[in-house]
């Protein structure tokens, strides 16, 4: 995934980003059930020192905020922090979610556009314009772009499988029947195949949960028994031929979008032949090579919570946003945990914690590839941005969001649940750690409440505070009657 620049941001490459999308999606068919400003009014003396500056090279005046986003929203990968921020801007910029009926949209189903509130089919009524899809789905790109344009800026999240492995046994230990069965996680881990069984009720939970977050299919070893069927290859399929990973169509191969029908053929010896999923072994590196291209085609961003930080700030230059606009308080983050910020790294640990670490990335193999592919893209992107650059704007991140918290929470921090008697900001408790969550100081002013609630509020409640935003109740008013005069 190249840089973006104000010239892409106007994604050119639209239309050639939704035939490579379309294109992929219909290549693996249904068969495989594939992918079918600133702050307006900042906290008194809290001002930043500079803006953001925009991408090197553009003109200011040709960079646009941009404010039609799809944001896939992987599990444990501290992608609730990154909802907050989506939350609160378009709260603020009066922009209108794709919201689901409750919290998710069907998960662990692929998305479906019919579970969008408010969402009409095409002829079928007044589409809604949204600008916003953010919550938890199992992305379905055809499903999505019929409630998104295609030139939405597509972007998620991604976590070391180590971390996510030791977060996801915290938290789905209840409902993940493999994570049940098992005594601890490192018990798991050394033995994985005695507690786990494909297609179990919760069991995607425990293993490769980015990649059946992203939607891709699994290699026929891995085959479940219901959730990811994969029917035989249809050989009437249609081919689309595929690049090499990092040369992606995107980048710099523009695609015709009739060729989701008529693909172009490779040559190869003289002889023309297409490549596709069904001309690969699944159980290759060819594979995962191919399914990593696509995602290439299709997210513009892919950001890295072991460099949390530095991710925001390359998110706010890619949508032209300013530095305010990303700055928040960490989500959903349970007690105890790393809160998504900081490598697993093999320095100044156990024996036992790196073997642990290899174990959970070798088991979550597809996750692993994800996160190394993802990892180099966020550092080429670095090295594009500048480093020194990058440094001082991270700088001022933090400096920014550690004056936010001493100014808006109650000790500047996240605190034990059982502190947070306003169920405003009371978190959903799940799993078997504490889920950490704030208390506002008392005394602020009126436009630094507002502020600050919008920080510190979890994200169900923010959910539903947005739905009777857009969808407010509906009030009977009595019927006004006559009064009855005597005969």
């Amino acid at each position: 995934m190249g840089p973006l620049t104000p010239t892409r941001t106007m994604r050119l490459w639209g239309p050639r980003s939704l035939g490579v999308a379309l294109g992929v999606f219909m290549t693996i068919g249904f068969a495989l059930q594939l992918w079918g400003g600133p702050f307006q009014r900042r906290l008194p003396g809290l001002q930043l020192r500079q803006p953001l500056a925009p991408s090197p090279g553009s003109a200011v005046s040709s960079c646009l905020p941009r404010q039609r986003l799809v944001f896939l929203k992987t599990h444990k990968s501290g992608s609730s922090s990154v909802l907050n921020l989506l939350h609160r801007y378009g709260d603020r910029h009066g922009l209108r979610f794709a919201l689901p009926a409750r919290y998710q949209f069907g998960y662990p189903r692929l998305f479906q556009a019919s579970r969008v509130k408010g969402y009409h089919p095409q002829g079928g009524g007044t589409k809604p314009a949204f600008h916003i899809l953010c919550h938890h789905m199992r992305f379905n790109l055809k499903e999505v772009l019929q409630v998104m344009p295609s030139d939405s800026f597509f972007f998620s999240i991604v976590r070391d499988p180590a971390a996510l492995a030791r977060s996801a046994f915290s938290y789905y230990k209840s409902t993940s029947s493999a994570f049940r069965k098992a005594p601890s996680l490192a018990a798991f881990l050394a033995n994985p195949r005695a507690f786990y069984r494909p297609g179990a009720r919760g069991d995607h939970y425990a293993r490769n949960l980015l990649w059946f977050d992203f939607g891709l299919p699994f290699p026929p070893e891995m085959k479940t028994k219901r959730g990811n069927p994969h029917p035989p290859r249809d050989p009437n399929l249609p081919q689309l031929n595929v690049l090499p990973s990092g040369t992606g169509p995107r980048a710099q191969h523009p695609l015709d979008p009739n060729a989701i029908f008529h693909p172009a053929p490779t040559v190869a010896g003289g002889h023309s032949q297409t490549s596709s999923p069904a001309s690969l072994d699944l159980g290759s590196s060819s594979f995962i090579q191919w399914s990593l291209a696509w995602l290439d085609s299709v997210f513009d961003l892919v950001l890295v919570a072991e460099y949390f930080d530095e991710s925001l700030v390359l998110l706010a230059d890619a949508l032209c946003w300013g530095l305010d606009d990303v700055v928040g308080f960490m989500h959903n983050a349970q007690a105890g945990g790393e809160q998504g910020r900081g490598a697993v790294s093999n320095g100044g640990v156990t024996t036992e914690d790196r073997q642990l670490n290899a174990r959970a990335r070798a088991w979550n193999h597809l996750d692993w590839a994800l996160y190394v592919h993802f990892n180099h893209s966020l550092w080429a992107r670095i090295n594009q941005y500048g480093q020194s650059r990058l440094e001082s704007a991270v700088a001022e991140l933090r400096a920014r969001r550690e004056a936010l918290a001493k100014h808006c929470l109650e000790g500047g921090e996240a605190l034990d649940p059982k502190y947070i008697t306003d169920r405003r900001f009371r978190p959903f408790q799940f799993g078997s750690g504490k889920v950490l969550g704030y208390v506002l100081r008392s005394g602020l002013s009126l436009a630094d409440q507002e502020e600050c609630e919008r920080l510190a509020t979890p994200e169900l409640q923010y959910k539903d505070k947005l739905d009777a935003k857009q969808f407010p109740p509906t009030v009977s008013l009595p019927l006004k009657t006559s009064r009855i005069l005597s005969p």
